[in-house]
This record gives structure tokens, sequence and C-alpha cells, in this order.
């Protein structure tokens, strides 16, 4: 069964029916990946619609814990993924504990802890790293899940001898205690655990915690709820707090939630809080701080033209050809200077010098120059306004970073003036800055698609990685119990063949239809026909020196429910080429519980000369007469 892309509104129905009847929550989940879970059990189930497998799940109340066990694909392992764990314990854990007093409660979160494998393991590690007495006074450990019969395996620390298999000796020696074929995570460690039930997606983080491990779980889910969880998990994580995650997933896109420390292994610390007076985010400098816009064109103003002394025809030059737009007003509001870019910029003009800045367009257009000059004279410093956009006469958008300072140096091209007796108005453009940062962006987010488009192919391909190896373990049960049961089959027949081999008669069973069954090595003896050739074959097909049809009349009897059977003595010829008489009991097969005979049994009974006539006192039974115990009946 082939399902679409997206599967539509039964399978919403579907969804609603799952989290209001048992109150799991799976619309976060990737609409693909599920609907393929879900498909596995339709098909195993020989169901064709999600109606029809909402009606079968309320037929069948058994089937929400094979379904909820092939969605929640609980894959686990001690130490999955080696380099990682190795990572951990030489240097993100001793860097962890060293960060802390010798007194600290260490809180560990293990999310999506499945069957417990990887908590246990988040325990050897950190009990490894303290001793044990250091991790029994200071270590809080808790792991959850979605899935209660994974958490109920969890909470018991039970495990098959394959499941320790990849540990080293030592450390099943040290950790692990043996019970039979199972090993028990040691008892004093694992009451420090704590398993509890928790939906990522609807349920409160455990606060304060110091490392967080959630590995393989977030690429089930999509995007909004993946930006959700995580931002739960900052929630959660104290300051300097670690999060490990799984191979297929990252935060590139949630950089102002967690900072890579180890981006290969997946491994992030909670990003650090912005301090606004210091302009360091805990540690790390401001990456704004650098941004000021104020523009340094300043210095072919008037003021620095002014102070570097020179003749009154330079400094109008010098003024005149800055590459920025100036203006000088006075502390009255008149406009005292305006350079040759200014003037092109804005239509200004000769005429329009020595008028109130209020009457011009510049004052407001295109930003209110007005507010900016009283802020600037009142704190004595200069005020810069970044990006402004305007629309140029002819239609062009272009932008502008403008600054105004106060005049605090001779400013009038023919003598001095006191402090403050005007601003200088630039206007810097940064249009071309615009242009390029909107093309960045642009790219950026071509780059974000692309990204998100990659990661979730990843995710997806690591989710059906999950899935094939939980099927493989599944099929590895399977073959463990079939292996199982051969063990016990290969024992039943050589039980079987040592009772036999034990009989003077050769054994023939035979099913309803007549077929052999079995053929002991005795009736391979007698009639030197191996049971290779006969088993699978009609018994009166059989070319041997027994006449099989004598017996029909016996056989058919057995199977019409003549319980007691019968005994016959027939005149036999066997592979020796010798006429012998043979006892020949015939019985109907029974199965344990059930009335019904499900075959027949034949033993064959070569009997001698001198045993005939001890058996036989009575006068000689004609050839295919019924005997008992007696004589002739």
């Amino acid at each position: 069964m082939s399902l679409p892309p997206d599967p539509g509104p039964d399978f919403d129905v579907l969804l609603a029916y799952l989290r209001a009847t048992r109150n799991f929550e799976f619309g976060g989940y990737k609409r693909v990946g599920l609907a393929r879970r879900i498909a596995k059990r339709m098909r195993a189930t020989g169901v064709a619609s999600y109606a029809e497998y909402q009606a079968y799940l309320d037929v069948h109340p058994s089937e929400f814990a094979e379904l909820f066990d092939t969605i929640l694909i609980n894959v686990t392992a001690f130490f999955r993924d080696e380099s990682l764990w190795e990572h951990l314990r030489s240097e993100v854990v001793p860097q962890l504990l060293a960060a802390r007093s010798a007194s600290d409660p260490i809180r560990v979160w293990c999310a999506g802890c499945a069957t417990g494998q990887e908590a246990y393991t988040l325990a050897i590690v950190l009990a490894e790293a303290m001793g044990d007495v250091q991790f029994r006074e200071r270590v809080k450990l808790y792991a959850t899940d979605l899935d209660d019969d994974a958490l109920a395996t969890a909470r018991q620390g039970v495990y098959q001898e394959r499941d320790v298999g990849s540990l080293p000796p030592d450390i099943v020696e040290r950790y692990f205690e043996r019970d039979a074929q199972r090993y028990v995570f040691r008892k004093d460690l694992r009451r420090l655990l704590i398993f509890g039930r928790n939906d990522l997606m609807q349920d409160a983080p455990i606060s304060r915690i110091d490392l967080l491990t959630c590995r393989n779980t977030l690429m089930y889910f999509d995007a909004p709820t993946q930006a959700r969880v995580l931002a739960r998990f900052q929630f959660a994580l104290n300051e300097g707090g670690v999060l490990v995650l799984g191979r297929a997933e990252t935060l590139l896109t949630h950089t102002n939630l967690f900072v890579p420390i180890d981006l290969k292994r997946r491994i992030f610390i909670k990003a650090p809080r912005y301090n606004a007076a210091t302009g360091v985010a805990g540690g790390m400098l401001d990456p704004y701080r650098w941004r000021d816009r104020a523009v340094a064109g300043s210095r072919y103003g008037a003021a620095d033209v002014a102070a570097r002394g020179l003749d009154g025809e330079l400094r109008d030059a010098a003024f005149d050809a800055g590459p920025i737009a100036q203006l000088a007003i006075d502390r009255s509001g008149r406009l005292l200077a305006i350079n040759e870019r200014a003037r092109a910029l804005f239509q200004l003009g000769q005429p329009d010098l020595g008028r109130p800045l209020q009457d011009l367009e510049v004052s407001y257009r295109p930003f209110e120059l007005r507010s900016l000059i009283d802020q600037a004279l009142s704190e004595g410093r200069p005020i810069v306004h970044g990006e402004v956009p305007w629309r140029a006469p002819g239609g062009e958008m272009r932008w502008f970073d403008i600054r105004v300072a106060p005049l605090i140096a001779p400013v009038e091209f023919g003598g001095t003036a006191p402090s403050g007796a005007g601003v200088s108005a630039t206007f810097a453009e940064v249009t071309r800055y615009k242009q390029l940062q909107h093309q960045v962006q642009e790219a950026q987010a071509e780059l974000e698609a692309a990204y998100q488009e990659l990661q979730s192919t990843n995710e997806e391909l690591e989710t059906m990685n999950e899935e094939l190896q939980s099927t493989n373990e599944e099929l590895q049960t399977i073959n463990d119990e079939l292996r199982q049961r051969s063990e016990d089959l290969n024992r039943a027949n050589a039980f079987l063949e040592s009772v036999f081999a034990s009989m003077r008669a050769g054994v023939a069973v035979l099913d309803r239809d007549l077929r052999v069954l079995s053929w002991s090595n005795r009736a391979e003896d007698q009639w030197g026909v191996r049971a290779g050739e006969v088993i699978g074959t009609s018994f009166f097909n059989l070319d041997i020196g027994l006449p099989v049809e004598r017996l029909a009349e016996a056989i058919r009897g057995c199977l019409g429910g003549a319980m007691d059977g019968q005994a016959l003595l027939v005149a036999a010829t066997n592979r020796r080429g010798r006429a012998v008489q043979c006892r020949v009991t015939v019985r109907a097969l029974i199965a344990v519980g059930d009335e019904r005979p499900h075959g027949v049994l034949i033993l064959i009974e070569e009997l001698q000369n001198d045993v005939a006539a001890e058996d036989s006192p009575a006068p000689s039974a004609a050839d295919g007469d019924v005997v008992s115990s007696a004589g002739v009946v």
C-alpha cells in the first residue's frame, strides 16, 4: 500500500482520534514519516484506509501498543555512537564538573530515553568521572519518554546478553549484576535515576539542568515543533548547560538559543544572556557593538576646515568638495552652509542660505532633522540615525545614515563661535550597502531554504535508518525465537528417534490424507526404503513387501473415530526376500486436548516363528485376521 505525500483529512481524523482516546499528540510529527509508520501497521493488520484502521483500533485495543511501538521507534543501545560518548567522558563532563563546586548538585535529563540504555550510559559516564560516592550524593538523573511500556522496561534495568555484548567486560562487571542470562543494572545506582512520562511537545520541561541529551528524537518533529521543544530545552538548562543531540540534528537556525561547542558531534551550550550595560553576552563580545554608523566624512566639514587654519577660499573649496552631503545650521536654526553634494541631493541653492531650516523640505525629508538637532545640542554629543529611507525626486529609493553633531569648534568662515553655536548635519548614503544587504538576505534565505531541505532530507533518512534498525531488531528477535524453536524441535526429534530406536517395531506416522509424516529407522531396516524416499508419499503407493492395502479398513476406522485401534497379523516379505509374519497395530493419532484424529500411527513388528507360536496358541489365524492378546478375534 502506497500513500500520497500528504495523507489528507482522514489522516488528521485518525491523529485526533489517537489524541482523544490515548492522549498521544502526534500533530507535531513530520507527516510523511508518521504516515509511513502508520501504514506499516495498516499493512500488518490488513486494512486499506485510515478510517478502516480507526475502526480496527476500536475493535482491537491491543493494536494501540503495536502502533505506538512502531511510531515511537524505540531504537537505542549502550554507548551508541561511541565517539560521542568518548568526547563526553574525556572533555565535556570534566569541564562541566570543574565549573561547579564539589558540593553543587548535578542535574541531568535524558529526554526520549526509550528503554533506558542511554540513561544508564549517562550514569556510567558520570559515575566513572565522579566516583560512586560523589555520584550518589550529587547526581539527579531524570529520564523521560512518551512510551509507558518502554519506561517500564527502563525502570527495571534488566537487559539481555546481546544488549551488553558491546560493552567492555570491566564495565559490565562493575555496573551490572548477572541473573541467569540477564544483566541487571546496579540497584544502588539505579535508584538515583528517575524515569517518568514527558511529552516534549506539551509538558513542562524539567528545570535547572546541567546536561541534557535528546538524541534522534527531534528529527521526527516538524520545524515549528522543533523550535518549541528547543525553546523549552533552553529554558530547562542552567547557564553554561550542555545540550547533546543526535547525528541528524543540528541547531544552525537556532543560534539565539544555543552555541555549538562541537558541531560534528552535535554538542551545544546554552547561549549566554546579553548584558546591555557592558555590551558583552556572557563573556562573548557583542557582535553588534562595532556597528556605529557615525560618518567619518565630517573631517571635511566647516568645523574641521576652520580648525586647520586654512584661508577662506580653501576652506570653502574643501567643504564644498566633500563626498558626503553636509549642512551647517546655527543655534537659531538658520542654514549657514551647504556643500555641493547637499545642493544636488536636496535641490538647494545660494538663495537658501540664511533661511530658517524649518522653511525647507530638507528639515523633515528624508527625516525630521529638528528633533535630532535639539537632542544634539541638549546632550552635547553627536546623534546618529541609521538607514533612513528616502525616495528621490526621480522615484529611486535611497538610504542614508544621518549624523547631527554639535559644532564645538570655530564654525564660521570668518571668525570663531562659542561651543554649541550650531550643528553639522551629514547625510552618508548607504544605498549600495542596503542593496548588498538585501542581496545577502535573499541569498541567505535561499541557503536557509536549501539547508532546511537538506536537513529535512537528512532527518528523514536518519528516521528511515532508525525504522530499518527497529525492523532489524524485530527480525533478530524473531530469528532468536525461531532458533530456539528449532533447537527445541531438534531435541524433540532426537528424543522421538531414541524412542523409535528402542522399539522392535517399525513406525510409520500418516496424516489425514494418508501421506507419510514419519518413517523410523526400524521401518527402513524392515522394508529397505529410506525415510527420504517415503515421507510425503501416500502410504498406499508404497512399493514394499507389506500388503498395505490390507490395512485400509483399519486405517479408515481410526480416522473415523475408532480410538482403540486394531492389531492385525499380516503375511509379508521383508527386504531380504524372506516371507515373514507381521503384527501391525493401527491407532488414531490424537493431539493433546483434541479428540479429533489428526492422523494414524502404524506399528509394524516382524514376528519370529517361536514368538508367533507363543503369541498365537490357538489355531493359526488366516492372513489379515484381527487379533487380540488372547488370540484370533
